[in-house]
């Protein structure tokens, strides 16, 4: 700055400048703050735990009510120094609030899991948690949907909002379809969380989403790999991995992280099948879970399924990945290589012989039961098989469809980023189960099916890419409707990537069941509004067991309706299925000739007829059945 030596003041003609020079720096500063603010703005962390008023501390809850018990875990905030470590369950009857549990806030993870034995189901009942003297939390616990007959299950997975996972992308779309859908059962199959490191902050930002319907319908939540901390999982009964990638089996992060994210998704769970923990003493929760008359089978696809490095041989870039076409696939269906394990095997054979309180049954899992896509990430992408993939071991994956079709389950779930339907086969094309898996909520590593040859037994004018095929691991798979992500014709990450959600109706009354699967940012009440193509597609229960029949048994004439049939092969004593049929006449079909012990009705009223001989179909005989 230019001064005056006489009067050491600034001249007009300074003060000018310096009015100039102060507006330029003015304005620098202003341009330098702004652009600091954008800068910081892109790299806000979208799983920032924030500071939150102390009548606010309690996130979110979310509940299942499975013969007459409310289990719900409710998640907190990180609680301060002194706070008390107790949170307390009330519900409204009338115009009283009444508290019926209390329990102790569990600080790693912050979950507070309740437990309130014979719960009044054939009601809607408002619910509030509450902590210290302030905060509150409401909610509703739905009336058991026994009555209704059209049960409704809404389906997702793959939550990511990592930037590169199609960035934190608001839920609005998907929160207020749920509401105007109004399910019975909110189904999330896994990778609710993509932060391998903070499951606990992403977490809370997904209670932060979906907590606002979360709080008000049943809902399942099961961990998949990167819930877990890691990019695929072998749980391998709990070992240690070692391996990047985890391909040698086990779990990268500590064992507490483990049952950390597993309290937080599954403690509301209806208790497990069989608690008894794995390796290191991680738990377990599959079990089964039976509302509105629909038994839903929740399984853990990956906590027993065996890794792949070592036992077998490495025929790509990764242990995982099979790469070179013209391998054996039954090279890779080694004896020591299990899917479910014996004791999930185990807990379907009782489920499926269980027909208590249920008219349709359903397994609701992270994945499905063969290698669902052949391009993984990106055009060009090819892959032969993905042993990360339900489809491997074969021996195992038949060994879960068996189970599933003796009971007529179809099967839910999630994890492959694209939307499928098939229609499963073990020793024949659609002698099986029908699979829905959902796509991805948000989706970045994209996947296609593009099988190179054009499937068999096509209808007319249908997409070669359906139709009878192979997978990768020589698998029978028939490919009913697929929604490939389109990203070469431009437009947002969400509408070219194929992103959305699943809805399935179950019908009671005819035991029909509808597929649904819908795009992103649609709102299912307009008129104009249309699923991806090839849905919706609806099939009965008895086509989950398409099994051709070799012979039949006499037609079994009822005097009630609506009973439990239980086909039992006298040769080797095993069971071919069961079902509880539809009206008072059902003739039951059979895969061998010879006699059959034939079980009708529950409990106290059973009828057994032993010595049944199957029949060819074109000879008529009854049996009068009274109960």
């Amino acid at each position: 700055m230019l001064f005056n030596p006489i009067r050491k003041q600034p001249t007009t003609r300074e003060n000018m400048k310096i009015r100039s020079l102060t507006q330029c720096l003015t304005l620098a500063c202003v341009t330098l703050v702004a652009s600091t603010l954008q800068a910081q703005k892109k790299k806000a962390d979208p799983l920032a735990i924030p500071e939150v008023t102390r009548d606010k501390v309690i996130c979110f809850a979310l509940y299942t009510v499975h013969e007459k018990t409310l289990k719900l875990t409710a998640q907190l905030y990180p609680l301060k120094e002194g706070e008390p470590r107790k949170a307390r369950l009330e519900v409204k009857r009338g115009d009283e609030w009444k508290q019926v549990a209390e329990t102790a806030i569990i600080e790693r993870g912050w979950t507070a899991p309740f437990r309130v034995e014979n719960w009044d189901d054939s009601k809607e009942t408002p619910y509030r948690v509450r902590h210290g003297a302030k905060a509150t939390y409401e909610g509703i616990v739905r009336k058991n949907p026994i009555d209704k007959n059209e049960f409704v299950v809404v389906g997702f997975t793959g939550n990511s909002i990592n930037p590169g996972h199609g960035g934190n992308i608001p839920k609005d779309d998907l929160v207020s379809n749920i509401k105007k859908i109004q399910p019975d059962l909110l189904f999330f199959s896994g990778d609710q969380v993509y932060d391998h490191r903070r499951h606990y902050a992403a977490w809370l930002k997904f209670g932060r989403d979906f907590g606002e319907v979360i709080k008000d319908y049943p809902t399942v939540t099961i961990p998949d790999d990167h819930d877990v901390g890691q990019p695929n999982l072998w749980g391998h009964d709990g070992k240690k991995s070692t391996l990047p990638g985890a391909s040698d089996g086990g779990y990268i992060m500590p064992v507490e992280y483990v049952k950390e994210v597993e309290r937080a998704q599954t403690s509301h769970l209806p208790d497990p099948y069989d608690p008894t923990p794995i390796g290191r003493g991680i738990g377990t929760y599959y079990t089964d879970l039976n509302w509105g008359r629909v038994s839903f089978a929740i399984i853990e696809d990956r906590k027993f399924k065996t890794g792949p490095a070592g036992m077998i041989p490495r025929q790509g870039p990764r242990p995982d990945h099979i790469r070179n076409p013209e391998y054996d696939p039954k090279s890779v269906d080694v004896p020591q290589a299990r899917l479910l394990g014996e004791r999930q095997l185990k807990f379907l054979d009782a489920w499926g012989k269980d027909w208590t309180d249920a008219d349709v049954k359903a397994a609701l899992s992270q994945t499905i039961f063969c290698g669902g896509a052949h391009i993984h990430g990106r055009i060009g992408g090819r892959l032969h098989a993905d042993l990360d993939s339900n489809g491997w071991p074969q021996t195992g994956r038949n060994k879960a469809i068996i189970a599933l079709r003796k009971a007529f389950a179809f099967h839910y779930a999630g994890d492959q980023h694209l939307a499928t339907v098939f229609h499963h086969g073990v020793d024949e094309w659609r002698d099986s189960i029908y699979s829905f898996c959902v796509p991805s909520i948000a989706n970045l590593y994209l996947r296609w099916w593009k099988p190179l040859e054009p499937g068999k037994n096509l209808k007319k004018g249908q997409d070669p890419i359906l139709g009878d095929h192979l997978d990768g691991f020589a698998n029978k798979v028939t490919a009913i409707a697929v929604a490939n992500p389109t990203p070469e014709k431009g437009g947002d990450k969400l509408t070219t990537r194929a992103a959305g959600f699943g809805v399935v109706r179950i019908d009671k009354q005819t035991r029909d069941v509808t597929f649904i699967c819908w795009p992103r940012n649609v709102d299912v009440e307009d008129e104009d509004a249309k699923p991806y193509p090839g849905w919706p597609f609806t099939f009965n229960q008895l086509d989950n067991y398409g099994r051709k029949a070799v012979a039949y048994l006499p037609m079994l004439k009822i005097n009630r309706p609506n009973q439990v049939v239980q086909v039992v092969e006298e040769k080797n004593g095993e069971v071919v299925y069961t079902l509880r049929i539809k009206g008072k006449n059902f003739r039951p079909k059979v895969f061998a000739q010879g006699a059959y012990t034939v079980k009708i009705g529950e409990g106290d009223a059973t009828k057994v007829l032993k010595g049944v001989k199957a029949l060819p179909k074109t000879e008529k005989k009854a049996v009068e059945v009274k109960l």
